[in-house]
């Protein structure tokens, strides 16, 4: 007989120590442990079972940005030294020994903390010269962050004002920040309104925070400020001299404090600025921009004057000839006009200057070298060297010189050569296209008696390719031209490796005395000689480079005259170019897919072979497999032609990166690459906007600054069902628990009529007549909503146009207390003259048991086809706001 002997699982329990304010114990259990801001928090998980439990303290977020410091801590004690208003939050001890279930507590932890109150100050004057009326109304806003809410008041000396007290004292709370300032009307100025007055912030000395209080001065001479920037708008300096803004006051009472600040964000690291004036010691191109001088003394809007800094540069020269591979007949050629065209990136562009030389001499314009500068707005920082018929003389090295007014920046200098090598050279790519060209004369003879007979045989060979092309028999008679060609083409992979042997033959020809062969490359003579005991000539390029492309002739000539056989080298397809400035590109008709309209024009699509396709590669980023496909192409592309294709199943919010290659007979072409990011569409104009909420940023939605706290984004339950086990959904509307939806957490410190507002990004309308909207487009609003719990509050949402403020955005939908542990659909047709805005506000019920969750927010275009039914809600207004 044995026993067997158990083993207890784990149990567990929080403990604390340090600087707490008070631990107070809500509805099952759950306890609130209030801190000071700046104390230490302690909190120790205290442990049983066998074997020993790991312990894990982890954190689950307050607000949508809130992070826990270390993700978790492995250790009984969690220790906060310092603690900061951000670190808030519900902390959790798990256990675990690998029998049973995990043993889980919590504690929520609230930081206490109030900042000191500032008092802004903004005055409006009113005159009515008719009636000699004439009145000046000064408001006073006292505001500071705190936790738990503030209660403010208002002294004059030291008398107490108060709503009522005074016939010219009014005391009132912005509409949606009740409780969290009060602003201070003093109406029409009298005598005794002119005197101290003080702004006392107060939370009730909870955690033994004291009141803390602000004072101003009123007077006759208080006045917002008013400044002035002792330096010239813009200032062009070079780089490594040092640059003082100087800033001064010219009003302002109180006296102003003086800042500067950058358009880039923050000001340089080695940037000294004292008593209004920056300095920017060896100034360099990063450093140029827009910088700002701000005063502000609390009294209305803060003044601002702003300065620009351009700092002199030269950058990215680079050349380009015409005619070139972005022309058919891209050849240069003795006899035509060629183009040089010289680009610099100048700042400022304004001071750019250009000089051109030849072999190292000035040279100036005239008839044959014209020397332009092309027009700014269309190719800044370009000039142009036009050598009209183009001559033996011409050939040399020119050179374009690009410099600066201020003479402080090295100059740029470009050196193009033309000579006897480069003529032709302007052949980009790689396949050889070899051409027999069959060429009669004529002879003044009789014909019987000069009958001449021509057979030539001609083949190119490379290492990795090897062809012949067929003999073809030419009889030539007397009065006759006959033309005839055939071509073949090779492709040579890797042309700077490759050697080349090009031969002709000929197998008959009559007379058959005085045969002579002379090579050539475009104009330029490669090789000649006479046919003695051979009866072929070989002519070998024993490595491909750039300047070996062209047009290859092997003329054979006989008293009557040449045949000619011809090699002609011409590119694989250049790379397509993406267009970048596509209308509204991305799009979005399911939860978690969006597709993306991807356009592209093709580089110089006539100068190769006919483009049959496009290979398309997909890939995310951080991965390595490429899904590919092929794009057919009908007909010829046209230069600039804009093509379009659209990506479709792409995963949000993945990041892609796209390859695309043109195809011609030959064989691929050059590749492009280019990103594709997914970013939250805002439809301008609005056609279809979906958000299921699962990834930040959450749709481009914001929380409103003057609310009593945030909406939170959140996936499971909301609720923890030892604590609030009746209230929140378990899952995203789907039913995941993985999925996240938006909702309002109800516990503590939350109170009731707290109110939180979620608002969306502003949505364009674009009506159906630009000069008039008598029939304003609808929209169906959608949405799902989840109110469950004995003390759900209120659920609204609103509609927002344009130059509405938010007090006056017109209600669309509400509902109110406890609709069942389910999610439920509201659909609204919405009516919208401007652009507009949604906004979601949740207001908090009597007790915790009121979250209120949201998720799937839809707007379509068009009338919604099945709106639900009247029971869900209390109200569907069908809204049109009158313009």
């Amino acid at each position: 007989m044995y026993s067997k002997k158990t083993y207890p699982p784990p149990t567990v329990r929080i403990v604390h120590s340090g600087h707490a304010c008070n631990v107070e114990e809500e509805r099952y259990s759950e306890r609130v442990y209030t801190i000071r801001e700046g104390e230490t928090l302690e909190l120790t998980c205290l442990v049983t079972g066998h074997p020993r439990p790991q312990i894990r303290w982890t954190k689950t977020a307050g607000s949508v940005s809130d992070r826990f410091q270390d993700s978790s801590v492995f250790n009984e004690t969690l220790h906060i030294a310092k603690i900061q208003r951000h670190q808030g939050g519900r902390y959790y001890c798990k256990a675990e020994n690998g029998l049973g279930s995990p043993a889980i507590k919590s504690m929520r932890v609230d930081v206490y903390y109030l900042d000191e109150p500032v008092v802004t100050v903004h005055q409006s004057i009113g005159e009515a010269k008719e009636q000699f009326y004439y009145e000046r109304t000064v408001f006073l806003r006292c505001v500071a962050n705190s936790n738990p809410p503030i209660r403010y008041s208002w002294y004059r000396g030291r008398d107490v004002l108060s709503q009522g007290s005074d016939k010219g004292v009014e005391i009132y709370e912005p509409f949606f920040t009740q409780g969290e300032t009060k602003i201070l009307k003093l109406k029409n100025l009298r005598p005794k309104d002119y005197a101290n007055y003080s702004c006392i912030a107060s939370v009730r000395n909870v955690c033994g925070i004291a009141d803390r209080r602000v004072v101003f001065r009123l007077t006759n001479k208080t006045a917002p400020a008013s400044i002035k920037l002792l330096v010239e708008d813009p200032i062009v300096v070079n780089p490594g001299q040092t640059v003082s803004l100087v800033c001064i006051s010219t009003g302002g009472e109180p006296a102003p404090s003086l800042a500067w600040t950058s358009g880039s964000g923050s000001l340089p690291e080695k940037s000294l600025m004292k008593e209004g004036v920056l300095t920017l010691p060896a100034i360099a191109s990063e450093d140029a921009g827009v910088y700002s001088c701000i005063a502000s003394n609390n009294v209305g809007n803060p003044a601002k004057k702003s300065t620009t800094i351009i700092v002199r540069a030269l950058k990215k020269g680079r050349f380009w000839i015409t005619p070139d591979p972005y022309h058919n007949d891209d050849n240069i050629q003795i006899g035509r006009e060629v183009k040089i065209s010289c680009q610099v990136e100048a700042t400022p562009p304004e001071e750019l200057q250009f000089s051109w030389l030849k072999n190292g001499r000035a040279l100036r314009s005239s008839e044959r070298m014209v020397i332009t500068q092309t027009d700014p707005d269309i190719s800044p920082g370009t000039t142009n060297l036009d050598i009209i018929d183009l001559k033996f003389t011409d050939f040399g090295t020119y050179t374009c010189v690009a410099a600066l007014r201020g003479g402080a920046i090295p100059e740029i200098s470009i050196d193009v050569n033309i000579s006897s090598t480069t003529v032709g050279f302007l052949y980009k790519h790689t396949i050889f296209t070899i051409a027999v060209f069959w060429i009669t004369v004529n002879e003044s003879q009789d014909a019987t008696h000069n009958r001449i007979h021509y057979n030539l045989k001609m083949k190119a060979i490379s290492e990795s390719h090897k062809f012949s092309l067929f003999s073809l028999s030419i009889s030539v008679y007397s009065g006759t031209n006959t033309v005839l060609s055939e071509s073949l083409s090779v492709k040579v992979e890797e042309p700077e490796r490759t050697k080349v042997s090009m031969n002709c033959r000929v197998l008959r020809a009559h007379p058959s005395r005085v045969l002579r062969y002379e090579w050539r490359l475009g104009s330029r003579l490669l090789h000649a000689g006479t046919f003695d005991s051979r009866d072929d000539t070989d002519y070998i390029v024993r490595s491909l480079a750039r300047e070996g492309y062209g047009e290859y002739t092997c003329d054979v000539i006989n008293e009557v005259g040449p045949g000619r056989c011809t090699f002609l080298v011409t590119g694989k397809a250049y790379p397509p170019e993406f267009y970048y400035d596509t209308y509204s590109p991305l799009w979005q008709n399911r939860p978690r897919v969006y597709g993306y309209k991807l356009q592209w024009t093709q580089m110089n699509p006539s100068a190769v072979d006919r483009i049959m396709a496009y290979r398309l590669g997909i890939r995310q980023t951080g991965q390595q497999r490429w899904w590919e496909q092929e794009i057919p192409v009908e007909g010829n592309i046209q230069k600039g032609e804009l093509i379009t294709h659209n990506l479709t199943e792409l995963i949000r919010p993945e990041v892609y990166v796209v390859r695309l290659t043109p195809i011609t007979r030959f064989g691929e072409g050059d590749s492009s690459t280019r990103v594709v990011t997914y970013s939250a569409p805002i439809n301008p104009p609005l056609r279809e906007f979906h958000c299921s909420f699962e990834e930040d940023p959450i749709c481009m939605f914001t929380q409103d600054k003057n609310d009593d706290f945030d909406w939170t984004r959140h996936s499971a339950a909301t609720r923890d069902t030892k604590y609030t086990p009746n209230t929140g959904p378990s899952g995203d509307r789907s039913g995941s628990k993985q999925g996240f939806f938006m909702y309002i957490e109800t516990s503590r410190p939350r109170k009731d009529g707290d109110t939180a507002r979620l608002l969306s990004p502003k949505f364009n309308v674009a009506p159906k007549n630009p000069y008039s909207i008598t029939s304003p487009p609808a929209y169906c609003f959608s949405f799902y909503y989840h109110m469950y719990g004995k003390h759900i509050g209120t659920l609204n949402a609103f509609v927002k146009q344009k130059g509405q403020s938010t007090s006056d955005a017109s209600p669309v939908w509400s509902l109110s207390g406890n609709q069942g542990d389910r999610w439920r659909q509201a659909k609204i047709s919405i009516h919208p003259t401007a652009s507009f805005q949604v906004i979601f506000e949740g207001i908090r019920g009597p007790g915790i048991e009121g979250d209120i969750a949201i998720d799937d927010v839809t707007l379509e275009e068009g009338e919604c086809p099945d709106p639900p039914s009247n029971r869900m809600y209390r109200a569907c207004i069908s809204m049109v706001t009158r313009p």
